[in-house]
């Protein structure tokens, strides 16, 4: 007689934590419990409350587990995989006929990341299909890191790593609830930190609240958003005027020092204080540990800066630092990760000049944008449906995302998604982007299907050369008709004649590939081969022969470029723009509060708002304040307020926060219904009702998410 139940290892794909796990199951194979594998050799028995709770969602009575057509009404009906499929492909194939392929377009989000074997199906069946029109909740979030390494150059080996350095500058980030920040370990970040400490590293944090992690930093500074541009120009203009900069690396591989030096002049400590409300000698603190004290480490954004007014700049000041302060690996220094399951290839200790990608190739037919990592800017996505004329989008897929809560000024998207022809969602929840949908294709979950960590991003991960392998742990609910992902890309494809490439290499399009054999495809440079991948339960660490970081050419021409002319002028156009004493001025409107951008423990972005266990630790999105702040409007715990920014209002309840410094209002973003849901207060507010789209980034269309000014007023 079988057990009841029965215990599996597997890892959580919620983040990029991938923490270890151990999964129970029923007589079923329907999850029952999961917790953390205190014997995983990456995360050492941590996982997070939301990806505990992941049993909720493969059980959940809300789950979609069949395909789904939209009626006149707005209502749904059921509808077999393969009558979806068939109509999904007509319309697709006559849109393709009447308006070619770029009236099709796709949007990826977090849920197709973490899906090894799809993770890049959209990008491939669109490249197939003959349409550029690929975009990505990447160009919504981080993207000034690809934009600043077009502008500034890349360095092969990269930049020291965090367990091998002495300091550790954080802008904007708290990756001990977020489990992001590039360049952190988190593989447990906790205790990772701790042992970082424990060695003697210092830890910088500069953030509007004093966040977990910031309580743990040797210095914290705490500006007020959206001056990350002029702290950071004025760290740099400190370091070179008191000679604290590695003049040896930047003789040799850096432009522009001079221009550079000259170009912060204006952003003296006291020019910097008096604006981002820091103490001027915390700002020269900073800049004296980071340059001066030690000589080793990092410094790196997050979504603080990037989501900010001049994100772009302000990863590029953060790249500058790294450069003036010499802060890569060098010639034979050991490459800790050169690969797991990516191409290994020699790292050379020379810049590759700065190659600016999105000024060759396509064009966007709006605002002339050019194409970021093969996709373009997710700010141009509501226009390109709206706009009429040649190329405009008239179908949309939409891959384990939820654009309609992500991409601000959620009324101009509502508007734009209702005037799509076709919208097909890869979903297995009722999203707001889910209800507007014509069909919702359901996928299986994570410990349902096999797969690799996010092996398109490794090196974020883990500092060490591993991986792993997942088999199916559970099975999906009894008569559910849900696919891997990958099924619904390959099938629609067969019914449209293209011919589907996976990482490069051609799929047979008479018989649909299996899971495995797309991940073996995707992992075929690994070490090791996927039989051997699949037999090691906890992974395995690719130590083999180790890889040193390669001289460079002595004769390369190639430096970074520290100040070219479009970074010059966006940096003259911060410090023309000093913000008053009281507040900011717009069209004439003073507004005296700026809105931070927040994350949650208990929730990634949109997804798991919905869980039970969730729900009730998270019922809906407070306004967080500064309780002086609070006190001098008049307001308590729970009390409604109305948050007004040029773009629109918003009503939420206000909430005390005393990490948060004054003069800010911090609402969590991912809850909300539709705009004009009956039941929204409920699930809490859309903050994407006080974004617009319309004051954008140059290059990657970035909208300003975070240091927008708001004002705030109590309701009755």
């Amino acid at each position: 007689m079988e057990p009841a139940t029965r215990q599996r290892l597997s890892f959580c794909r919620q983040c990029m934590g991938h923490c270890g796990v151990v999964v129970t199951v029923d007589a079923d194979e329907r999850l029952v419990e999961i917790r953390g594998d205190h014997d995983d050799p990456q995360t050492l028995g941590y996982a997070c409350f939301k990806g505990l709770k992941a049993t909720e969602g493969h059980n959940s009575p809300e789950r979609i587990l069949h395909p789904l057509r939209r009626r006149p009404d707005g209502s749904f009906e059921r509808i077999a995989a393969g009558q979806a499929l068939d109509e999904i492909a007509a319309r697709l194939d006559r849109i393709r006929a009447s308006d070619g392929p770029e009236a099709i377009a796709g949007y990826k989000g977090g849920g197709a990341f973490f899906t090894g074997s799809s993770v890049m199906m959209l990008n491939a069946f669109l490249a197939a299909l003959g349409s550029p029109k690929a975009f990505s909740s990447v160009t919504i979030d981080q993207s000034s890191k690809a934009v600043a390494a077009g502008r500034i150059g890349i360095w092969p080996p990269g930049r020291v790593p965090f367990h091998r350095g002495d300091v550790f500058l954080i802008v904007g980030g708290n990756p001990l609830v977020s489990v992001s920040t590039g360049g952190f370990d988190l593989r447990n970040p906790a205790k990772r930190l701790r042992e970082a400490r424990a060695r003697g590293m210092k830890l910088i944090v500069i953030d509007p609240r004093r966040t977990e992690t910031a309580r743990a930093a040797d210095v914290f500074l705490q500006p007020l958003p959206g001056e990350d541009c002029a702290i950071l120009a004025g760290l740099i203009h400190v370091i070179l005027e008191r000679g604290w900069h590695d003049r040896e690396f930047c003789e040799r591989h850096a432009d522009h020092v001079e221009a550079l030096r000259e170009a912060v002049a204006a952003f003296t400590p006291a020019h910097v204080a008096a604006r981002a409300r820091v103490p001027e000698e915390k700002l020269v603190e900073v800049a004296e540990l980071f340059a001066h004290r030690c000589s080793r480490g990092a410094a790196a954004g997050s979504t603080g800066p990037d989501m900010s007014p001049h994100g772009n700049l302000a990863e590029h000041l953060i790249e500058c630092l790294n450069v003036i302060c010499g802060r890569f690996l060098r010639e034979g220094e050991r490459l800790d990760n050169p690969g797991a399951i990516a191409a290994r290839r020699p790292r050379r200790a020379q810049v590759v000049p700065a190659p600016r990608w999105w000024e060759r190739g396509y064009r966007s037919r709006l605002g002339d944008f050019g194409l970021l990592d093969g996709e373009l800017p997710t700010g141009t996505l509501a226009d390109e449906i709206l706009e009429p004329g040649p190329g405009q989008v008239k179908a949309l897929l939409v891959h384990g995302g939820n654009p309609v809560s992500a991409i601000p000024d959620q009324r101009k998207v509502v508007r734009a998604f209702e005037a799509l022809d076709l919208l097909v969602t890869i979903e297995p929840f009722m999203t707001v982007t889910a209800r507007l949908s014509d069909y919702i294709l359901p996928p299986t979950l994570q410990y349902e299907r096999a797969d690799l960590p996010l092996f398109v991003y490794e090196s974020l991960i883990t500092p060490e050369p591993y991986t792993r392998y997942t088999p199916p742990v559970a099975r999906p609910p009894g008569g559910a008709e849900v696919r891997d992902d990958h099924v619904y890309f390959w099938e629609l494809s067969r019914r449209l004649g293209l011919r589907l490439e996976h990482f490069g290499v051609p799929l047979d399009m008479e018989t649909p590939p299996t899971t495995d054999e797309l991940l073996a495809i995707a992992a075929r440079h690994a070490p090791v081969d996927f039989d051997a991948l699949r037999a090691a339960e906890r992974g395995l660490r690719m130590d083999g022969e180790p890889q040193y970081v390669e001289p460079g050419d002595p004769a390369s021409p190639h430096r970074f470029s520290l100040l070219p002319a479009d970074v010059a002028a966006e940096l003259r156009d911060v410090a023309s723009r000093v913000p008053g004493i009281e507040g900011v001025e717009v069209d004439g409107r003073s507004f005296r509060y700026r809105l931070a951008v927040r994350r949650l423990r208990d929730a990634v972005n949109s997804a798991g708002l919905n869980l039970p266990s969730i729900r009730r630790r998270l019922p809906s999105n407070p306004a967080y304040m500064n309780p002086d702040d609070m006190k001098a409007e008049g307001l308590r715990d729970g009390d409604g307020v109305l948050i007004e920014s040029p773009h629109g209002a918003i009503r939420a309840r206000a909430a005390a926060d005393p990490t948060l410094r004054s003069g800010v209002v911090s609402v969590p973003h991912g809850f909300g219904g539709l705009p004009d849901d009956e039941d929204g207060a409920e699930r809490g507010v859309a903050v994407n009702l006080l974004l617009s789209l319309e004051q954008r980034e140059a290059i990657n269309a970035m909208p300003r998410m975070s240091g927008v000014p708001v004002n705030l007023r109590a309701l009755p």
